[in-house]
């Protein structure tokens, strides 16, 4: 009757629903940086050339 139970128990068991979800959510967001890596990376280079112009003015 124990055994009955604990397959119950871990048939019902939800815990791996999250991981689940996170792996999604990275999957997606990855996606998202091989389809805008061009823009993403003028802009990071225009973000670093301001930074480093403020930089020598100092």
């Amino acid at each position: 009757m124990q055994k009955l139970k604990n397959i119950k128990d871990f048939l019902n068991e939800d815990d791996g629903m999250g991981t689940v979800e996170v792996i999604l959510i990275i999957v997606v967001l990855v996606g998202l940086v091989i389809i805008f890596k061009g823009r993403i990376t003028e802009i990071v280079e225009r973000l670093f050339d301001k930074i480093s112009s403020q930089t020598d003015s100092i």
